[in-house]
């Protein structure tokens, strides 16, 4: 075996947590070397997921515009056409281009990008298996753990990837199914529901709890039920899945309502119940890094695991599963290591929901305040108010702020409606310098703008 090659710093994985962090690391002066198993870059968010989901989005949303809105504005057209396999390659040359970007990144900062499956060894090494059969192994000062996560399988519906698929699967379908069932109605799986829909699959979306998109503000969830259902969606909530026959074609589930079972068909169905962290073949146990419920590492506030020189950030660890917050990890993390005061503002967290309208959020929800106990103020402001949204088209929805009862700042903000995952920079701008409603009231916003609604929303609560 050649000699190990010692390095300040190896990142494995180069998703959005771990290529942030190889950068920062290079440009603190760290010579850095970031692994990762697949042959394009960018990890999940990028290759099969944020990414390509929003490119989906994009080009649906402009479909589903051009048959249903253009009349509104005084525009006849006929015979739309979709080319969904020219939709999908332009999709994938989006990820290729970015994922592009991610290389030449490191490669200008001068981080070797080493292609193949990481393992750790005793000593805190690093053997890195290519798939040409070779290995190499690195000794590094310390290690960082950005590999992620992956779907979580259903031992009754295991995925096929034929009939029953994941994420991933179901960003790459070659046909419109007729009946698309989505299991979980979270995130992931109302994106890639409005996909379909648009294109011209009867959504059925199957949810155990009361309510969809679950950790939304509850004013807001209850809207983008509504909306969804205004499209066609069939949601059904308080709903378990309670038994599968996957058979060559279709797919017959047994729904469970807690009123009795029902049996619905589908041709395709999405698997969306969550995401765990990608650990397998790491070689945590050899080395005793320690993991929590549901498989996170175990890290404190600089990201350090139970094994001195090792770090982990992004999915491996608890907290929402998104990939800004991984990248923020990742820096963190590094300059933790640098002695520098890395930190992540865990209130100031931004998610978003890109159905249409959008749903963005970042702090507290009301249903969060009132059991904690905090008094409050909510101003709600709605975008049929404000004349960029009517000359838009785009009425449906509001702006929500939570201020505290007494001092104003600002505690939660929430946005349902068009491009709510720009506008929602405001409300995190807000909560990370302790703004008050005043402050964002007494903040000049242009006229007109959808924004504008951010600035009624604020001026409700200061009256």
């Amino acid at each position: 075996m050649a000699a190990s090659r010692e390095v300040d710093l190896v990142v494995i994985g180069a998703g959005p947590g771990g290529y942030a962090a190889a950068l920062r690391a290079a440009e603190l002066g760290m010579k850095t070397v970031c692994v990762e198993k697949e042959r394009q870059p960018g990890g999940v968010c990028l290759r099969v997921g944020c990414i390509p989901s929003k490119a989906l989005l994009e080009s649906t949303e402009y479909l589903s515009f051009a048959r249903n809105r253009l009349g509104e504005h005084g525009i006849g057209v006929s015979g739309i056409s979709v080319d969904l396999a020219a939709l999908m390659e332009r999709k994938n040359k989006i990820v290729s281009g970015l994922s592009e970007n991610v290389r030449t990144l490191l490669k200008d900062a001068k981080v070797p990008l080493v292609t193949g499956t990481a393992g750790l060894l005793p000593g805190r090494k690093v053997e890195v298996a290519g798939a040409d059969g070779k290995t190499e192994t690195f000794d590094p000062k310390a290690v960082l753990l950005a590999t992620g996560s992956e779907p979580v399988e259903l031992p009754f519906l295991p995925f096929d990837g034929k009939n029953v698929v994941d994420s991933t699967g179901a960003l790459a379908l070659d046909a419109v199914p007729e009946r698309l069932g989505i299991v979980g109605g979270g995130y992931i799986g109302l994106e890639l529901g409005s996909v379909w829909a648009r294109l011209g699959s009867k959504v059925t979306v199957i949810e155990m709890l009361p309510a969809i998109a679950a950790a939304l503000d509850g004013q807001a969830g209850r809207l983008l039920d509504r909306l969804l259902r205004k499209q066609g969606f069939d949601i059904r909530v308080n709903t378990r899945v309670a038994g599968a026959d996957a058979g060559e074609k279709e797919v017959t589930l047994t729904l469970d309502a807690g009123g009795g079972q029902e049996r619905v068909t589908f041709d395709k169905v999405l698997v969306s119940v969550g995401r765990k962290p990608l650990t397998r073949g790491l070689g945590l146990d050899r080395l005793g890094v320690e993991t929590g419920p549901g498989g996170f590492v175990a890290v404190d506030a600089r990201y350090r695991t139970s094994v001195e020189g090792i770090y982990a950030v992004g999915d491996l660890v608890p907290g929402p599963m998104l990939a800004h917050k991984a990248t923020a990890e990742g820096i963190a993390a590094v300059e933790g290591m640098a002695g520098l005061p890395g930190e992540v503002d865990y209130d100031a967290i931004p998610a978003v929901v890109y159905t249409w309208p959008e749903a963005a959020s970042v702090g507290k929800t009301e249903e969060e305040l009132k059991k904690l106990g905090i008094a409050y103020r909510a101003g709600t402001y709605p975008f049929v108010g404000t004349g960029r949204a009517r000359c838009l088209g785009e009425t449906d929805g509001f702006v929500k702020i939570l201020a505290h009862a007494r001092s104003g700042r600002v505690l939660g903000v929430h946005i349902i409606g068009a491009r709510a995952s720009e506008l929602i920079a405001e409300g995190v701008l807000a909560m990370r310098r302790h703004l008050t409603a005043e402050d964002l009231r007494n903040t000049i916003h242009a006229h007109p703008t959808l924004s504008e609604a951010v600035h009624e929303s604020a001026a409700l609560l200061t009256r």
